[in-house]
């Protein structure tokens, strides 16, 4: 029977967060390992990554990860996947070095470095599978395409790509090599849909590097901050090129676009037209530029811009203030997600006076592949089956259009959802023994401690508010012994809701004191859900808002000891009694024993390079 499966953990009906395993004869070959950035109901979430229990639990299957390329929806996952699973990483030079970047602040893979550096011409050989690699054409140098050759044919990765026909030369498809490929058994490919849906062939780079180095011409004695993704080595290199045209000088606004920027420095990747001294400088120098001589390039937290740009809008960074002599330019597509960010973002920025262009409302700037590039990809390759992914429902529908224009049939044509699991059984792929994959939210330094509950308390609080009822109760003598002292934070003013607050405070003792007379036993739960229950129902009936009641209830004489001390009087000059002996206090053990975690089993992968 033949043994291949394709699943996907991300990256379909959903933009970012790109990863896809592909099974042959017990071994998995994981593609991608992304994030994406939050929905604008995630309150309080930095990053969202694939759920990888299923890995977790077949790591001893792992061939490897195989990276496309070095932006975050392909490789920002790896932090969080090396500390639950030790496999080996493929890459191209540039992609590990970013790989390298993104992980290089964890503590615990401090020791990783089973990194394995390819390039278009490499292939690798575990015995029944063969990977190799094609150039395709995106945002940054040295992405790929992945081939899984296999006995039964090939599956084949796009990775992000798209068809340009000026593309500098280390940008550029090889259009004969994905002939080549395409001339064998192609069984499924995983093809980027995200620019499918508008229908339009995006402007090609040397024009987006054109509009640039003319909106820097025009805005001659304004200072430019752009607005750039970190990982965007293309955009960079034409910020670099405007700002050097127009004689000005480039700060660097963070570790994260530094980072990127010295490394693909080192590596060749950027192309500087001036020495570094003359072109660079400092964040920390750059108040001794004249304002109309600066470009500051800002990226944000993870290479993400908006967020940060944002901040800068609202007065909270610490080194740039935004004002009337500003063009804020922002360079990147926002995602459907961050749209309505972007669109408060200026709004804010107008309000400090400076002037707002987006290269996005100009013209169509993409990195992704067209619904014509999409065609004549199918076309080259003339696969079995095809599964449209990175992007929502309905860009996969448009995909599925395109598809079916080129004469795919429909029922080749794979709408996955996460977790599904397509085998491939007497040719034909078929739905099976899929199971449930969710996602994991990381919020500061905690992997998938956030989860729905959290989120819905986090959007109670930002709507409602909270209210909170502190009471005092002796259990004994079963009565309420304080008054409650009740607060609100994000629900009412207290002092213009004196009424409410009272009737509040009243509620809550009648309800205990209920529960005190009418429950021989006593459960602290108990107690407390009755509570909320009522000022919950109390509280919407009088404002028909549901704020987060927390009630507090705190206990009197629970620790109070016995004193069993009797005093004498004594008469005068006669010796006082003798004081009883002070019984010692038990301390806690300190000699515990340590519990040390068993070493992670170290996978030996079966590649030969």
């Amino acid at each position: 029977m033949t043994d291949l499966s394709i699943i996907p953990f991300g990256g379909v009906r959903e933009n970012g967060k790109n990863m896809y395993a592909v099974t042959v004869n017990d071994e998995i070959f994981i593609l991608d390992a992304g994030l994406k950035y939050p929905e604008t109901d995630q309150l309080g979430v930095d990053v969202v990554v694939p759920d990888f229990e299923y890995l977790i639990k077949n790591t001893e299957k792992i061939a490897g990860v195989f990276l496309s390329h070095g932006h975050a929806d392909a490789i920002g996952a790896l932090p969080y996947f090396l500390q639950q699973v030790n496999v080996p990483i493929f890459g191209s030079e540039l992609t590990i070095e970013l790989a390298k970047l993104a992980i290089k602040d964890q503590p615990a893979l401090k020791d990783y470095n089973d990194y394995h550096i390819i390039n278009e011409k490499s292939e690798i050989d575990f015995g029944n599978v063969k990977v190799s690699f094609f150039n395709t054409t995106h945002s940054i140098p040295e992405s790929l395409g992945i081939v899984i050759g296999t006995e039964y044919g090939q599956v084949v990765y796009t990775g992000d790509f798209k068809f340009d026909q000026t593309a500098e030369s280390y940008y550029r498809t090889d259009i004969p090599r994905l002939v080549e490929v395409g001339q064998r058994k192609v069984l499924a490919l995983l093809a980027d849909a995200a620019g499918t849906e508008g229908g339009a062939d995006s402007v090609n780079e040397s024009k987006i590097g054109d509009y640039i180095l003319e909106t820097f011409r025009d805005n001659k004695k304004k200072r430019i901050i752009v607005a750039a993704v970190a990982s965007n080595i293309q955009r960079i290199q034409q910020i670099i090129d405007a700002t050097a045209a127009t004689k000005r000088k480039l700060v660097l606004s963070g570790n994260d676009i530094e980072n990127v920027v010295r490394t693909a420095i080192k590596l060749k990747k950027l192309q500087l037209p001036l020495p570094e001294s003359q072109l660079f400088v400092s964040l920390k120098n750059m108040k001794s530029l004249v304002a109309h001589e600066t470009v500051i390039l800002e990226t944000g937290r993870m290479g993400e811009p908006i967020k940060h740009l944002n901040r800068m809008a609202n007065g909270e960074d610490a080194h740039i203030k935004i004002g009337s002599d500003d063009l804020v330019f922002i360079t990147t597509t926002p995602s459907t997600a961050m749209e309505s960010v972007v669109a408060k973002t200026r709004d804010m920025i107008f309000k400090q006076g400076a002037d707002v262009k987006q290269i996005s409302t100009d013209m169509r700037s993409s990195g992704h592949a067209s619904r014509n590039d999409l065609q004549m990809m199918l076309n080259i390759m003339q696969p079995a089956y095809f599964m449209p992914i990175q992007g929502e429902y309905r860009v996969m529908s448009a995909a599925k259009d395109a598809a079916e224009e080129v004469n795919l049939p429909e029922d080749h044509i794979l709408m996955a959802m996460k977790g599904d699991q397509f085998k491939l059984i007497d040719g034909q792929f078929e739905l099976k023994d899929s199971f449930a994959i969710g996602e994991t939210l990381i919020d500061g330094s905690g992997i998938g401690d956030i989860g729905n509950v959290v989120l819905r308390d986090r959007r109670i609080l930002s709507e409602d508010g909270v209210f909170v009822s502190v009471v005092t109760i002796d259990r004994k003598k079963r009565q309420v012994v304080s008054k409650p002292k009740l607060t609100s934070r994000g629900f009412v003013y207290v002092k213009a809701n004196r009424d409410l607050m009272k009737e509040a405070s009243d509620l809550t003792v009648k309800q205990i004191e209920d529960y005190l007379t009418n429950n021989k036993s006593f459960d602290w739960n108990e107690l407390k859900a009755g509570v909320r229950d009522v000022l919950s129902r109390f509280l919407f009936e009088q404002t028909r808002r549901r704020p987060m009641v927390m009630p507090v209830v705190m206990e009197v004489n629970q620790n109070r000891r016995p004193n069993n001390h009797k005093t004498t009087p004594t008469q005068s000059g006669a010796q006082a009694s003798k004081k009883p002996a002070q019984k010692k206090l038990a301390t806690p053990n300190s000699n515990k024993k340590k519990v040390r975690r068993p070493a992670k089993k170290n996978v030996q992968s079966k590649t030969t390079e």
